[in-house]
């Protein structure tokens, strides 16, 4: 029986070739981990940094960076809204009442935006509710309730310098929603109802008077032309058929027949 020969040279070439294998994967996932794509849109920008220091801000495109080194923090600049969540306050008049601001705003300068605060969304929140509450304890119920968008523009007056220093822009601060206690509700809708019914009693005394004006014009007017009560009375008959006529002359008025007959004669 014959021993076939060793062939040293086959052997080492399979276990070369397996072992470049292995050599390009870890190569090809050492360079995976290490370098990494990421695409910037035209309503973002980036915040680069190396090192863990900030290096420069970039624009859109697309960008390869080494991960153990570098870093890329997105930024959204587009317009967004935030609704301010309820909150209790006590008016100048002592009135307990829930207000809700609605908000909209963009980030105007990134780099402060993210490395001023841990969250700017926070910081805004806390700003305009202590805005809120300044201006609402110095307002009275029925103020607040008659001029609702001038006290949303004096809360973005009074927040708008605090709210740039986080990095943000301010276009335009709403009061979304006012609610009132139970009880408070329905004094409220007495008031209302109270004072339609005042307006729905002056709009009838109103007429009225103009009702008797007329009137009192119309006496003085036959007062002094006795004639047009004849005329207004003959246009009256003509109007309308199936009238009777009833006229009362006094005997000084009547011509006897005698005379009638000399008269035509």
């Amino acid at each position: 029986m014959e021993i076939e020969p060793f062939n040293y040279l086959e052997v080492s070439m399979k276990i070369t070739a397996i072992f470049l294998f292995l050599l390009c994967f870890v190569l090809w996932f050492f360079l995976r981990k290490m370098f990494q794509r990421t695409i910037i849109y035209d309503y973002e920008c980036g915040l680069l940094y190396k090192k863990g220091k900030f290096s420069r801000q970039i624009n859109a495109g697309i960008y390869w960076y080494n991960t153990y080194q570098t870093k890329i923090e997105k930024i959204d600049l587009r317009n967004f809204y935030i609704t301010i969540p309820s909150q209790e306050i006590l008016t100048k008049d002592g009135v307990t009442i829930k207000i809700t601001l609605s908000t909209n705003i963009k980030i105007g300068d990134p780099f402060v935006a993210i490395n001023s605060t841990k969250n700017y969304q926070d910081a805004l929140y806390l700003v305009l509710q202590l805005a809120l509450r300044k201006i609402i304890s110095e307002t009275e119920i029925e103020t607040l309730l008659e001029k609702r968008q001038e006290i949303g523009k004096e809360i973005f007056d009074l927040s708008q310098k605090d709210v740039n220093e986080y990095g943000l822009e301010l276009l335009t601060v709403n009061i979304k929603d006012v609610t009132f206690p139970g009880s408070l509700k329905q004094i409220f809708s007495e008031v209302v109802k109270a004072r339609q019914e005042g307006l729905a009693a002056l709009e009838r005394a109103r007429g009225e008077t103009a009702a008797l004006r007329k009137l009192a014009n119309t006496a003085k007017m036959l007062e002094n032309n006795p004639t047009l009560m004849q005329l207004r009375m003959l246009q009256t008959i003509n109007e309308k058929s199936g009238n009777t006529l009833i006229f009362n002359m006094s005997q000084n008025e009547v011509i006897p027949a005698k005379e009638v007959g000399k008269t035509k004669c």
